[in-house]
């Protein structure tokens, strides 16, 4: 793939190869953060839940590792790479972040009844947990939308 092509495809080699490498960071960092809430899980508000979190963690974070270690099939303009990386980062990072507050917060009752074991709590907190469920389940929909658009785009279209 030459020059041209690259400036084509609206990112230069070394934007994809970052884009690989922001993939894969964020990953690693969803991986720390799934086992660091393993360490605390048991002694939540809701240990089950808290559970759920640290398992968000761990494969929202191989996802992002995988995807990194793929990504450089996908091909995605400039601006497409860059709306897929903001819509994963929201998704991935809420999904841990939801069911790591409805954890401490002994929360989730109205949008998770089987991990919340019954328990609710102020409805701020139901509303905030979520809030974040249905707007990273949008985002995580529509991230992968792109991302399988890159993946069937032929090279330089």
């Amino acid at each position: 793939m030459g020059n041209d092509d690259n400036a084509l495809n609206g990112r230069g080699m070394e934007n994809g190869h970052d884009m690989a490498r922001r993939l894969m960071v964020l990953g690693a960092v969803l991986v720390m953060l799934g086992l660091l809430t393993g360490f605390v899980s048991g002694s939540l508000a809701n240990p089950r839940m808290g559970l759920v979190a640290h398992l968000e963690g761990l494969m929202n974070g191989t996802l992002m590792l995988a995807l990194g270690a793929g990504w450089s099939r996908v091909h995605l303009s400039g601006r497409e790479e860059g709306a897929a990386f903001v819509l994963l980062v929201f998704g991935t990072v809420s999904n841990w972040l939801a069911t790591l507050l409805a954890a401490v917060w002994g929360v989730g009752g109205q949008t998770m009844p089987l991990s919340a074991a019954g328990r609710t709590g102020a409805a701020w907190q139901e509303a905030l947990v979520s809030v974040l469920l249905v707007t990273l389940s949008f985002a995580m929909v529509a991230s992968f939308a792109l991302v399988l658009k890159g993946l069937l785009a032929r090279r330089g279209t």
